[in-house]
């Protein structure tokens, strides 16, 4: 943490406590939800008027397939904003096998076969730091992909041939892989995503774009690097 940062407490979902959190704020990088399973975050979208309210100049905006409340708030307010839209995220892998494959068993998943253009969570979050302090990027809206295309069977096989072992991969049915979702507490919303994900994902996540290469003037990294950086994780 940096060594002037300031914490401070605000729920999203209950805009009356960030009033405080947002005085003397210029520019707020904002987030609407988690699908972590179990998670109830669900940003409200008077977030923004009482955002705007305190003065915040910008707002650089994490949104995903859609055009919500929240992202037509801040469209209709004075702030200038910057819509980031990532496609999977590369560290969707910890959270989903880590400990599948600390434990040695067989991963399984469903649409193991599709390809996307999933992206190191660390290049998000360059992106998300150059669009809150360069003004050039706002009033912008970017896709963020990574490199290359990688399946979900893919991915195993890559962190099967960094850590030196091997691990087994199942292909899910439709009707095992909804009883799964449905069981670890996924409403019947978040499962139809899943299942679009897995048989028919839109364009946008399978088409790599030149994005974080031109906003970071680099490279953005490849699979393999997560992998390796990431590796003492899966042990």
């Amino acid at each position: 943490m940096p060594h002037r940062a300031e914490v401070v407490y605000g729920d999203l979902m209950q805009p009356e406590t960030m009033r405080q959190p947002l005085h003397n704020i210029d520019a707020m990088y904002l987030i609407l939800s988690s699908d972590v399973a179990g998670a109830d975050l669900e940003t409200d979208a008077q977030v923004i008027a009482l955002a705007e309210e305190a003065g915040v100049k910008h707002v650089s905006l994490l949104t995903v397939y859609g055009d919500g409340l929240v992202e037509q708030a801040l469209r209709n307010s004075t702030m200038t904003s910057t819509f980031v839209q990532p496609v999977g995220f590369m560290a969707n892998c910890l959270d989903d096998w880590q400990d599948t494959i600390r434990n040695g068993e067989v991963i399984e998943a469903f649409g193991g076969h599709i390809k996307t253009a999933i992206i190191h969570e660390g290049d998000i979050g360059a992106v998300v730091a150059e669009t809150l302090v360069n003004e050039d990027h706002y009033g912008q809206f970017y896709t963020l992909t990574g490199p290359e295309l990688r399946s979900k069977k893919e991915c195993v096989d890559m962190i099967s041939h960094v850590l030196r072992t091997s691990i087994s991969f199942k292909e899910l049915s439709l009707d095992e892989a909804r009883k799964r979702w449905k069981d670890a507490g996924y409403d019947d919303e978040s499962i139809q995503f899943f299942v679009q994900m897995g048989t028919q994902p839109p364009e946008i996540g399978t088409t790599i774009l030149p994005t974080v290469e031109k906003v970071l003037k680099r490279p953005p990294k490849r699979f393999s690097q997560w992998v390796n950086e990431n590796k003492n994780q899966f042990s």
